[in-house]
């Protein structure tokens, strides 16, 4: 299977899917920055609060509209909206015309209507994709997101100073661009059964209250939720221990470039490491892994993953913590496309954006761990730490070995149904004709 081979459905969710995350990645540090300028840092960190809520109250929202209405309407809904609030912010905030309320409520909008819109897009993606192409499409994702935060993060660094309104007016271009897209190429997905779900608050509070209920989801939760604490660490305890305990050193080999790194510096080049092996090794992840069954690769990958956080967690040596970087990225690399395909094999298709409405608040209580290790860390040593990390990886690879099974019984059971699908539509085949010779003797004999 190829790229070239894929749904256009999924060639056409990529490139757009690779521009929202681009504006993305570019324009929220920018947006917090901004507010931070107009109503200091307080006031900033309590509007961004108010915005991160109302987009999981409204990503909530959009998994049950999406269910019952379908993807396209909340995507096309989502573009436009984020066409039309980009367009306003650069007004906001042109030469023309300064308001720091507009500002906010605009953000605001732009954030409700894309969180809305995100479990639709995510869920298309499942739609149209197969079992035996999804690991070769979310390997193409997770290198796409990688990618759109490189150059967003580069593109806003350089040109928010004094090109802001530039660049919401080109964030404004780019949405309606992608809408045009959506609207005119991207076909409806959903399957005609998912559509045809009960609408109204209540029909959605019934919804999400089913897939609380889901064992299955939840164990894939707990696994998600694992992985996600130790990979956070990098941006919460292990930049705190480096910043206090690495000694500043230089890289043997690298002292022109480098002559002598501190933590802060450390942290830096471990996290461009990491980009720049993702944004390299990941689109030929499927050539590097081919001979590895999916359970293997996802063990695998998780064992990596997790020795390298482990190191980064106690190592002060330059070096081996870059090759720890590099051996906890070859098993991100390895096992989130697996991960992935997972959930899409194992969700509920009639609830599907529901499931993956709910399946994102993984990353926020992901978060909320990496923030609490911070305040473990005050209390225990390196290795303790380094210890937790391997914890939470071994819970997450006990929690997978349970759910792969159950992936592989249900391929079966659809298989077995297709089968027997087949056989039953054969053995009518055969019963009509076989009553087609009975039939004519006594057609001949009415004639005559």
């Amino acid at each position: 299977m190829s790229f070239r081979e894929l749904h256009p459905n999924i060639k056409l969710r990529l490139g757009v899917g690779f521009v929202q995350r681009l504006l993305g990645i570019m324009l929220m540090p920018l947006m917090v920055i901004h507010l931070a300028a107009l109503y200091g840092a307080a006031t900033a960190g309590a509007l961004t609060l108010a915005v991160a809520v109302a987009g999981i109250a409204c990503n909530f929202l959009g998994g049950h509209l999406a269910d019952v209405h379908g993807r396209k309407p909340l995507m096309v809904a989502g573009e436009i909206g984020a066409t039309l609030t980009f367009g306003l912010l650069a007004l906001a905030n042109s030469p023309w015309w300064q308001s720091g309320a507009a500002t906010f409520v605009l953000f605001l909008l732009n954030t409700c209507l894309a969180s809305a819109a995100t479990p639709a897009a995510d869920a298309m993606m499942i739609d149209v994709s197969t079992q035996e192409n999804r690991t070769l499409v979310y390997t193409i994702n997770y290198w796409s997101i990688n990618m759109a935060f490189t150059l967003g993060a580069l593109i806003g660094g350089f040109f928010y100073g004094d090109h802001f309104a530039l660049l919401l007016t080109a964030a404004a271009a780019l949405s309606a661009a992608t809408t045009l897209v959506t609207w005119w190429w991207i076909a409806e997905s959903a399957p005609q059964y998912a559509k045809a779900q009960a609408a109204g608050v209540p029909a959605m509070l019934r919804g999400y209250l089913a897939v609380s209920r889901d064992r299955v989801f939840l164990r894939l939760m707990v696994a998600a939720t694992l992985t996600r604490a130790v990979e956070v660490q990098i941006g919460y305890y292990i930049a705190v221990r480096l910043s206090d305990e690495f000694p500043e050193q230089a890289l043997t080999g690298l002292e022109r470039w480098f002559p002598a790194v501190d933590g802060v510096a450390m942290l830096g080049i471990l996290r461009a490491v990491n980009t720049a092996l993702v944004v390299v090794f990941a689109l030929f992840a499927g050539s590097m892994f081919r001979r590895l069954s999916d359970r293997v690769r996802l063990y695998a990958g998780l064992v990596v993953f997790t020795a390298g956080y482990m190191v980064l967690a106690v190592s002060n040596s330059g070096w081996i913590l870059i090759a720890a970087a590099v051996l906890m990225t070859l098993g991100e690399i390895a096992n989130v496309p697996v991960k992935q395909a997972l959930l899409a094999d194992l969700v509920d298709p009639a609830a599907r954006t529901k499931y993956l409405a709910a399946y994102g608040l993984n990353a926020r209580v992901g978060l909320l761990v990496g923030s609490l290790c911070v305040s473990v860390g005050a209390f225990v040593s390196p290795v303790g730490m380094s210890l937790l990390y391997g914890a939470f990886g071994l819970g997450a690879i006990l929690v997978y070995r349970s759910l792969l099974p159950l992936r592989e019984a249900r391929r079966s059971a659809a298989e077995q149904n297709d089968t027997d699908t087949d056989t039953e539509a054969a053995a009518d085949t055969e019963a009509a004709e076989a009553a087609r010779p009975a039939a004519a003797p006594a057609q001949n004999g009415a004639t005559s």
